[in-house]
C-alpha cells in the first residue's frame, strides 16, 4: 500500500509531517510518499531514524499556503496538493493525505479525481466519538454556501458511510440546528428539514451543538460553515477545560492527590476526546480516497490521518460508498429538483 502525503500542508511546516509520516510508515508497514520540497523534506529526515520506515520523497515545485486563494488553486499546477491527487489518479498511490489548505484540496481533489456520478458537491466527513459508539459530522469545512439539495446529499452519503462502514442499520440522521423543533433555524435548515422529513432516510429531526458528543444521532447533517465552527468551538472548550483543570489541581495537595488516583482513566478519556486521535476527515464523493487534517495537526494526528487512509483502503470504503450512490443515483438527481 503506498499513501501520497502532502509534506508542505500545515500551520507548522514539513517536519511535523514528516515526523509523523516517517512513524506512520514504521507502525503500520506502508509505503509514504511525501510530496513537496525535496530539499526540504531530506533536511527533516535526515534527523529522524528511518529504519524500517519505507520512505519515497517526490518532488513538488510550489505549495499553496493556508490563506491562498482559488486563483492560486488554479494557477499552482505544480503545487504538493495537485501532485499528490494525480499520483491517486494515476494509480501510483492509493490514497492523499493532507493537512494543507481545506478548500485548496477540496477543489483540487474534485478537479483532478472527479466526484462520483450523481454527486455535485464532495462533503468532509468527520467520525467523532459519543456516549455510545461514534457519530459521523458532515459537512465540516468543505462547502461554507450550501443549497438545501446539497445538505440532502451529504445525509444521503452519511447514510451510506455508516452502513456500509460502520455496519449500522437505518443510522439516524439529525440536522444541525438552533434548536429541536422543525421551524427553528434559518431560511436554509428550515428547507433542509422538511425535504429531509419526507424522504426515505431515517431522519430524527433537528439536534442543537451541545448533542454531538450525546449519541442522539449517528449523522449529523449541516453546512460546512456551521459544521466546521461547531467542531472547532467543541475542541476548544475540551482544550479550554483541560488547561483549567490542571491549574486547580495544582493548587491543592490533595487535589493533586487525588489526580494522581485517577491519573490513567483520565488519560484514557482525554485520548478520546484529543482531536489528534481523530486523524482527519474524509472528502466524501470523490473518486478517490482523500483525507484532510487539521491545521494544527501535531506527529501524532498525522500519524492518525495516514492509519486513516491506510484503513479505508483496506476496507475498500471508497468501493463500497462509489458502489451504493450509483445504486441509489436516482435519489440524488431527485435532490436537486
Amino acid at each position: 500500500m503506498r499513501v501520497a502525503v502532502d509534506a508542505m500542508g500545515g500551520d507548522y511546516g514539513p517536519g511535523i509531517v514528516v515526523k509523523g509520516a516517517v512513524s506512520a510508515s514504521r507502525e503500520y508497514q506502508i509505503e509514504v510518499l511525501l510530496v513537496g520540497d525535496e530539499s526540504l523534506i531530506h533536511r527533516e529526515l535526515e534527523g529522524l531514524d528511518c529504519s524500517k520506515a519505507q520512505i519515497e520523497v517526490i518532488e513538488a515545485s510550489e505549495s499553496i499556503g493556508m490563506s491562498e486563494g482559488l486563483l492560486s488553486f488554479r494557477k499552482k499546477g505544480k503545487s504538493s496538493i495537485r501532485v499528490g491527487t494525480q499520483l491517486v489518479k494515476e494509480k501510483k498511490a492509493d490514497a492523499f493525505v493532507s493537512n494543507g489548505n481545506t478548500g485548496a484540496v477540496v477543489y483540487i481533489s474534485k478537479k483532478v479525481l472527479g466526484a462520483i456520478e450523481g454527486v455535485e458537491r464532495p462533503a468532509l466527513a468527520l467520525l467523532v466519538p459519543s456516549l455510545n459508539g461514534s457519530t459521523l459530522l458532515t459537512d465540516v469545512g468543505a462547502n461554507a454556501n450550501c443549497k438545501p439539495h446539497h445538505l440532502e446529499q451529504f445525509a444521503l452519503m452519511g447514510r451510506i458511510f455508516m452502513e456500509s462502514v460502520m455496519g449500522l442499520e437505518r443510522p439516524r440522521i439529525a440536522l444541525m440546528s438552533i434548536g429541536e423543533e422543525g421551524g427553528k433555524g434559518n431560511d436554509l435548515t428550515r428547507d433542509v428539514y422538511e425535504r429531509l422529513a419526507a424522504s426515505p432516510l431515517n431522519f430524527i429531526g433537528n439536534i442543537e451543538g451541545r448533542d454531538i458528543y450525546s449519541g442522539k444521532a449517528d449523522v449529523i447533517v449541516s453546512d460546512g460553515f456551521t459544521g466546521n465552527i461547531a467542531l472547532k468551538t467543541s475542541e476548544g472548550v475540551l482544550d479550554s477545560v483541560a488547561r483549567m483543570a490542571r491549574i486547580e489541581i495544582m493548587k491543592n495537595i490533595f487535589a493533586k492527590i487525588g489526580f494522581l488516583l485517577m491519573k490513567r482513566h483520565l488519560k484514557k478519556l482525554f485520548r478520546r476526546v484529543d482531536y489528534s486521535e481523530y486523524g482527519g476527515a474524509h472528502l466524501l464523493g470523490i473518486n478517490g480516497v482523500c483525507i484532510i487534517g487539521h491545521g494544527r495537526s501535531n506527529p501524532v494526528a498525522v500519524k492518525n490521518a495516514i492509519r486513516l487512509a491506510k484503513d479505508y483502503v483496506t476496507n475498500q470504503v471508497q468501493e463500497k460508498i462509489h458502489t451504493e450512490v450509483l445504486r441509489t443515483a436516482k435519489d440524488f438527481r431527485g435532490a436537486e429538483v
